[in-house]
């Protein structure tokens, strides 16, 4: 079976080079049938042509996001191990190659962010560890300054978000309960065959043996991004939660892309991830246009955490600018920071997206926190060691740093992150390119690692992916001059 799958690259690579030419030479004429029109469109979108934005997010059968902060509970499933149910750095270079394309990337805002009547911006409030009900503290404070309350948060950190006004800002800096008053921040997203992924990084040699149809890793895997299409047949999705609209399902087709990188079935059929049929936790913290906040984001976090029991690792292929914060440990006054310091404490893994700017990663978050596994990509067009292959879906140089990635000293590993091809939303499959595709891929042998060893602390995870890296590509033109472990997962 794996055989066959691998004979089908080169013809797959020429029906996407043979769509993605048809489309540019129509798309102006918008004679296209509907789904090469949507290819169309995102090229068009990639120069700068207006395309039709993403359809409304009206599903009003799922908790909205305020309801999820406040009980605690999402809406899907307990089928993880003996659980209750647990539910920027530049945009990605997407090149698609399934009949639907993702939504075109526009201004929003995720619900709990909205601005309260006569408010200056939205916060995030973090009241002090000794305050022992933050939701009534959070509602005594926003009654007390007409602040438009969103999330509250309990596990992460305790706090909420809302909409203040200057002077409420000032006399809650002042408010002996509270820790830090800190404005939001935008975040946005950062692609069976055996993918050339999976094959780079040698997963058809794991432990799991990616390909060989045989069984499903026994581990919990959280997807922090867009939501993920909850009736895939190649994804286990058991769960979620809705920090950003209602319900949990993809809208978008990032995060059902990214699910399938870490953990698509081995069944035999459309690709095949690098921890195949892990239990899968949609938690939708980006918008139908892959938009966000950091309030958004820690909602997503705080419910992780309050479920770390059940999550073993979660991956985020998102970010915005922002820094380390200068102090140490968890209680920093940055609440982006301290929640997910407090959630990696608690016991769950992060891979983050290093981001696409092709800048240092230093200035982007969560990328730059030193508590997360920090993934940059690598340009790989052909999933084997050695360079010289030709550009498929995006032109760059074979086995090098991917010309749109970003680097530096806090990057720990790098992994496949062009042409990915992978599930997406509509029980479809499409190809991706940007360091949000390579960011699962250490998710899921993040997740193998765990699978084996259940008590591993995140840090040991860390260590254990990056011992079994190699230093097979090419740094030339890397601009840190750091030669980062490539992800390798034959021995995990």
């Amino acid at each position: 079976m794996l055989t066959k799958f691998k004979s089908l690259k080169a013809a797959i690579a020429v029906s996407a080079v043979v769509l993605a030419t048809t489309g540019a030479a129509a798309a102006s004429t918008g004679t296209l049938p509907g789904p090469a029109q949507q290819v169309a469109h995102e090229m068009l979108a990639a120069v700068g042509v207006t395309v039709p934005g993403p359809t409304r997010d009206n599903d009003p059968s799922s908790q909205s996001a305020a309801e999820v902060a406040e009980t605690g509970q999402g809406a899907g499933s307990s089928q993880g191990r003996g659980a209750a149910s647990p539910d920027t750095s530049g945009l990605d270079r997407q090149a698609t190659t399934a009949s639907t394309a993702p939504a075109a990337i526009s201004t929003g805002q995720g619900a709990g962010s909205a601005d309260a009547a006569g408010s200056s911006g939205r916060y995030i409030v973090v009241l002090k560890d000794s305050v022992a009900n933050p939701a009534a503290v959070a509602r005594s404070q926003a009654t007390k300054h007409q602040a438009e309350l969103g999330f509250v948060y309990r596990a992460a950190i305790k706090g909420y978000s809302a909409g203040l006004s200057t002077r409420a800002v000032g006399e809650l800096r002042s408010d002996p309960r509270v820790a830090a008053v800190v404005e939001d921040r935008e975040v946005q997203v950062a692609a069976q065959r055996l993918p050339t992924g999976i094959d780079r990084i040698d997963g058809e040699l794991s432990g799991t043996a990616s390909g060989d149809g045989a069984g499903s890793v026994d581990v919990d895997l959280a997807v922090l991004d867009t939501g993920i299409d909850t009736g895939h047949p190649d994804l286990n999705v058991v769960g979620g939660v809705a920090c950003n609209g209602s319900g949990y399902g993809d809208r978008n087709g990032h995060g059902t892309h990214v699910a399938g990188i870490a953990a698509a079935r081995d069944d035999g059929a459309g690709v095949v991830g690098v921890a195949p049929g892990a239990r899968l936790w949609a938690v939708r913290v980006l918008n139908n246009s892959g938009k966000g906040a950091w309030s958004n984001v820690i909602c997503g976090v705080d419910w992780v955490t309050a479920h770390a029991g059940t999550i073993e690792v979660a991956n985020l292929s998102l970010g915005g600018s922002g820094s380390e914060p200068a102090a140490s440990g968890c209680s920093t006054g940055d609440p982006l920071h301290d929640a997910i310091c407090r959630s990696v404490q608690a016991g769950v893994t992060y891979t983050v997206a290093a981001g696409n700017s092709a800048a240092n990663a230093q200035g982007f978050v969560p990328a730059a926190f030193d508590e997360v596994i920090t993934v940059s990509a690598l340009a790989d067009f052909n999933g084997q060691p050695g360079g010289g292959a030709a550009p498929t879906c995006r032109g760059d140089t074979d086995d090098t740093l991917a010309d749109f990635s970003n680097f530096g000293g806090d990057v720990d590993l790098i992994a496949p992150g062009t042409c990915i091809y992978s599930t997406y939303r509509g029980g479809r499959y499409a190809t991706q390119s940007g360091t949000s595709m390579a960011s699962p891929h250490v998710a899921g042998a993040a997740a193998l690692y765990r699978s084996g060893s259940p008590d591993a602390s995140p840090e040991a995870v860390k260590m254990a992916l990056e011992s079994a890296g190699n230093a097979g590509w090419s740094s030339v033109g890397d601009p840190d001059g750091i030669h980062e472990q490539l992800l390798n997962v034959d021995a995990l």
